[in-house]
């Protein structure tokens, strides 16, 4: 019997979840709660698997997982940019599967991963690994590079000359969610530096001189 601990912003997207669940014989839901306290309870609850839906890439979902580095964690997300899959991947998640994912998939998805395996879905490995196949090369859709606006902040307090610290301080976050939105934001700007990034995000607009 595999535990599986549920965690979504949206009620409706929990019960859809338990649903599916549910048709298993071989799973056993031990809770399902809004994503801040599926987190919390996890050492409490001590599930075999925590299925995470990140419904929106601009909040801070994701941050908060990959701080806890609980595992083993299969999350749904939207957002499958290379930089946050490589985090994601080295902070506990052990399958990332898009939101619209099928039935088949996530089910499959929550047994492998509670046997020990990493799971990726065909359009998630194919875009870890875009920069690097033959032919492969296109221009980038600038709906997929647009900041979210709390990287944006970010940004622009990077351009002041801030450190991780200082603005994980500002903004009361931590150090560890201030080095994911850099993170995010060097590969959204295609940037390798903090210098790059802001020189950048001034020929964007993005930063006001």
């Amino acid at each position: 019997m595999t535990s599986v601990l549920i965690g979504a912003s949206s009620e409706v997207v929990r019960a859809g979840l338990e649903s599916l669940l549910a048709t298993v014989p071989t799973f056993k839901i031990v809770g399902s709660f809004p994503i801040g306290a599926a987190l919390a309870q996890f050492e409490e609850l001590q599930p075999d698997v925590l299925l995470l839906d990140l419904e929106s890439p601009e909040d801070e979902s994701m941050s908060l997982a990959m701080e806890s580095e609980i595992s083993p964690l299969v999350v749904l997300t939207d957002n499958t940019e290379n930089s946050l899959v490589v985090e994601a991947l080295g902070s506990g998640t052990r399958a990332i599967l898009p939101r619209d994912a099928t039935s088949e998939e996530i089910v499959a998805a929550i047994q492998a991963t509670a046997t020990g395996l990493v799971v990726l879905h065909p359009h998630v490995l194919r875009s870890m690994l875009s920069p690097i196949l033959p032919g492969e090369e296109s221009e980038p859709d600038p709906s997929d590079q647009t900041l979210t606006p709390r990287e944006i902040e970010v940004l622009r307090m990077v351009a002041e000359g801030l450190g991780n610290k200082e603005i994980a301080s500002r903004l009361g976050i931590s150090d560890h969610t201030v080095k994911f939105h850099i993170s995010s934001i060097f590969a959204k700007l295609g940037a390798s530096s903090r210098t790059e990034a802001v020189t950048v995000g001034i020929r964007q607009g993005l930063i006001m001189v």
